[in-house]
């Protein structure tokens, strides 16, 4: 097993960007010339108004990530890119299971089955019910296994939300940038070039 592979862990790319028409695709492309497979994929508003935020999760080495953040940052609409492990973020995703109502009425383990797994009902009908849980890809694919046995019909699971643990948020620093005066062009620079310790969380 070459070393390469086992560096390789799942990290967690956040996007801030003006929303563009377009722009979700050129992203994707970037990943599809690499031939890279994304892993989950979740845009939506950001705590800032009229920006928007991608959470883009792949299974990678830091070395490939790093290099793929700085391309993605060089999109016009681009603001700002993160990346961190998952241990420095606070994740979920979502899952729903469609499942036979006669089944979860005649079996009370299964009511308590779905109880232990923090899942709930949002949808009871005649003929089936939709459960819905939180949690990491592990819980809910557990899930999947404790429910198949009892005639799962159907499952689907969102992509991932996450939240930085150690972040300051961008919405400050993007305030604070913008009270700056505006400067020369030797200001500028200097503000290229110490754009990473500005931006950086």
């Amino acid at each position: 097993m070459n070393q390469n592979h086992i560096d390789r862990q799942e990290f967690n790319i956040t996007v801030y960007t003006e929303h563009h028409v377009g722009l979700l695709n050129r992203i994707a492309t970037i990943f599809s010339r690499r031939k890279m497979n994304i892993e989950s994929l979740n845009t939506s508003p950001s705590e800032i108004e009229g920006i928007h935020r991608f959470n883009i999760v792949i299974n990678e080495t830091e070395d490939v990530i790093r290099k793929l953040t700085r391309q993605i940052e060089k999109q016009v609409e681009v603001l700002k890119v993160y990346y961190h492990t998952n241990e420095d973020v606070i994740w979920q995703e979502m899952a729903l299971y469609k499942v036979p109502t006669d089944v979860i009425a005649e079996k009370a383990l299964v009511e308590r089955l779905l109880r232990e797994n923090g899942a709930r009902a949002v949808v009871i009908r005649k003929d089936y019910t939709v459960f819905e849980t939180t949690g990491h890809r592990e819980e809910t694919d557990n899930l999947i296994k404790v429910l198949q046995p009892y005639g799962l019909i159907e499952f689907v699971r969102s992509a991932r939300i996450a939240i930085i643990k150690g972040s300051e948020g961008f919405n400050r620093k993007l305030r604070e940038f913008e009270r700056a005066e505006p400067g020369s062009e030797t200001l500028e620079n200097e503000y290229l070039n110490s754009r990473e310790k500005i931006f950086s969380m």
